[in-house]
């Protein structure tokens, strides 16, 4: 008899600021019994409002609407080094390589067979001197590089708080644990826009959204609008995907690589993708064009000197540790070194 899929658990979080501690530990316990069992779960009352967001949707979309050659005045930079500003679609390939495999360039090549049908924007830190920011000149969008800004810090706290429930949670003493190593100086921001595309060309995989992958860092936090298209592998039955709609007024987090490795595999990072939108309202005409989708994931890393190792709370006899040490930076350049070419291709800006 074959498992039931599971459900992406909903924890809510308006005890957090105010509630007594038994509280506090009970929504930490929510939060990595759902780390635990599925890797991703909805947050709800966790501190960013309704109509915040609505802004940064409303900036996100007015930065993809403008003209191709006014995007391109922000490029990503060459190669894979540093991870900011403007990509164009089939720039960036998302997959779940590692990039420590034996033929690394022949992986690459076949990887790219099949463009990701994508655009995004990446911001990070102004501090963050390893990894520059690459703004648009303000005449071009005024306004967006302040309010991203503040964006990003708005995200990083709230992040916060819940890495100190995950620290109670698994059981350390200190629920600064994490984010002392978390300062936010190498957390990125990232705008995303999927375009319009045949339904057709998703199924038969000439096309691609975002092919299926774990996220790198620690945790990510994720909001998207209501088209729908993330899905999530299931964590009972590989390579079966399941559906993590939309859910109003909650934000979508999930454990990324370097906190399963920090937790000795406790924690899952489980691997999602972006595929076709769940209901058939999201498709107009004879070639069932998907409706574009808009989504902001907030990455959030530790130092990148931080050197992670499985946490003594997660390793005894029956359970040694799995991973060797590493450094976040190492292990971020690792896997970024998959994701773009060193000599992006020339791209057309007459569009």
């Amino acid at each position: 008899m074959s498992e039931a899929k599971p459900t992406i658990p909903i924890v809510d979080f308006s005890a957090w600021e105010k509630g007594s501690d038994d509280q506090k530990k009970a929504t930490a316990a929510q939060l990595v019994q759902a780390c635990r069992d599925v890797g991703f779960c909805y947050i709800t009352n966790h501190g960013i409002s309704l109509e915040y967001l609505s802004k940064a949707f409303g900036w996100s979309k007015k930065l993809f609407d403008l003209k191709q050659e006014e995007k391109m005045l922000a490029p990503h930079p060459d190669g894979y080094a540093v991870h900011r500003g403007y990509s164009w679609p089939g720039l960036e390939k998302v997959s779940n390589a590692m990039g420590d495999e034996e033929d690394v360039e022949s992986l690459k090549k076949e990887l790219r067979q099949v463009s990701d049908i994508k655009e995004s924007y990446e911001i990070g830190s102004e501090e963050n001197h390893d990894q520059p920011n690459q703004w648009l000149p303000e005449q071009v969008l005024p306004g967006f590089r302040d309010f991203m800004n503040t964006f990003y810090w708005d995200c990083h706290w709230t992040a916060r708080k819940f890495l100190s429930a995950m620290a109670i949670g698994i059981g350390l003493g200190d629920q600064d644990f994490f984010a002392e190593s978390h300062p936010g100086h190498n957390n990125q921001l990232r705008l995303l826009h999927y375009p319009p595309v045949p339904a057709a060309n998703i199924e038969n995989q000439t096309s691609i959204r975002m092919g299926a992958h774990s996220d790198w860092p620690s945790i990510t936090l994720l909001f998207q609008d209501d088209c729908g298209g993330l899905q999530i592998e299931n964590p009972n039955k590989a390579g079966e995907f399941m559906d993590v709609p939309p859910v109003q007024d909650a934000l979508v987090m999930n454990v990324g690589d370097l906190m399963m490795r920090w937790s000795n595999d406790t924690l899952k990072s489980t691997v999602h993708r972006v595929s076709l939108p769940p209901r058939q309202d999201r498709f107009t005409g004879d070639e069932r064009l998907t409706r574009a989708r808009y989504s902001i994931p907030y990455f959030v890393s530790p130092k990148g000197e931080s050197v992670v190792t499985c946490l003594p709370s997660c390793t005894d006899e029956k359970h040694p540790a799995k991973y060797g040490p590493i450094k976040w930076n190492d292990y971020m350049l690792m896997r970024a070194s998959m994701q773009y070419d060193s000599k992006p291709a020339e791209v057309d800006v007459s569009a």
